[in-house]
Parts: structure tokens; sequence; C-alpha cells
């Protein structure tokens, strides 16, 4: 009996750490949500060019309504937000390799407000066969503040997701777009 007590009672100690634990999380206030991109459900803004270098560009629906732009142009996708994001510097940000987006898109939230995203990008390798996973950190500051912050290769870094995430709960909104992301951890692919 007292066994079995001594195993419960290890049971509740371990149940009341959990709770502990997500009382810290939501004290802080931070938490994510997700959205998708798939440009079918989105507004084509602007149309392929006809010398084939440039894909096009959509305006996708975002959480709480933010405007999602999406543009593609010479195999390389580009991913801004906010009311004027094509005009945001995170427009023009963009891999160097040939690349696409992943359609789940997490919102980093701060007591329900968004203030980071996080991405996953596919760039191609150098062998051409094959793909990369680069996890791309935007800060959300509309009127020239909305810019990549930060970038972790997922397939170099076990704790690629956690890196990403601390990164946008620390840096978001206090990150200089005219200097480059900042690449975290083992840069990987991310070594240019």
């Amino acid at each position: 009996m007292k066994a079995l007590w001594f195993r419960l009672s290890g049971v509740v100690r371990f149940g009341i750490a959990l709770l502990a634990c997500g009382s810290a999380a939501n004290a802080s206030g931070l938490d994510s949500t997700y959205t998708k991109i798939q440009l079918q459900n989105c507004t084509q803004v602007e149309t392929a060019s006809d010398e084939g270098t440039f894909g096009g560009a959509w305006t996708c629906p975002g959480y709480q309504g933010q405007d999602v732009y999406v543009a593609e142009g010479d195999l390389r996708m580009f991913v801004s937000f906010g009311p004027f994001a094509a005009d945001e510097p995170a427009a023009g940000q963009t891999l160097p390799n040939f690349n696409t987006v992943n359609e789940t898109l997490e919102w980093r939230l701060r007591h329900g407000e968004a203030f980071a995203t996080i991405l996953r990008w596919f760039p191609s390798l150098d062998d051409g066969s094959s793909t990369g996973s680069v996890l791309i950190v935007t800060q959300l500051r509309p009127g020239g503040g909305t810019c990549q912050i930060a970038m972790v290769d997922a397939q170099a870094n076990k704790n690629a997701n956690a890196m990403v995430r601390r990164a946008a709960d620390t840096l978001a909104g206090q990150f200089d777009c005219t200097q480059q992301p900042q690449i975290l951890g083992n840069p990987g692919i991310l070594r240019w």
C-alpha cells in the first residue's frame, strides 16, 4: 500500500509540475497559432511577367485578417506581412538558392497580438536534386520594420523549432531591418 501511495503521489507531483509550467507560459502571454498559405485561396495582385522571371504576387489571409504577401521571382519566394506588405523590407528578402515555402505559417503571439512569424523555406541544394529546410523568423512592425530577423538550418540543428521561437520572442520588435538576419546555431547550408 505504501508503494502504491508513493507512485500515486509521484504522479500528482508530476501533474502539479506540468500545471506550474503551463502557468509560467501563460504568465508570459506567449503563444502560437497557425494559418495556411494556399495560393488557390489568395487574391492575385500581380501577374507573371512576359520574360518569365516574375511568377506573380498574391495577398493571402493571415491571423486576425493580417495580409500575407507572397511573391515569386526567379524561382525564389518572397513573403511579407501587413497592410503595406509589398513595401516592407521582408518583401525583398529571400534565400540565395532557388526556393519554395511551406504552407503552414506560425504566428508568435504576445497576449493575443501577433509580433512575429515563423515559416519553413525549402532552398534547393547544390546538387539540384534535393532541398534543405530553413526556418525564418520575420518581425511584424508595419511602417518599414517588417523584415526577416533570424534563420536556422532545420536539418543541421536538432532543436531548430525552439531556437526560432526563442529568437522571435527576444528579438522581434527591436531588430534593425538594415541588418542581415541572424543565423542561429550550426549554420549548415546557411554559410554564404
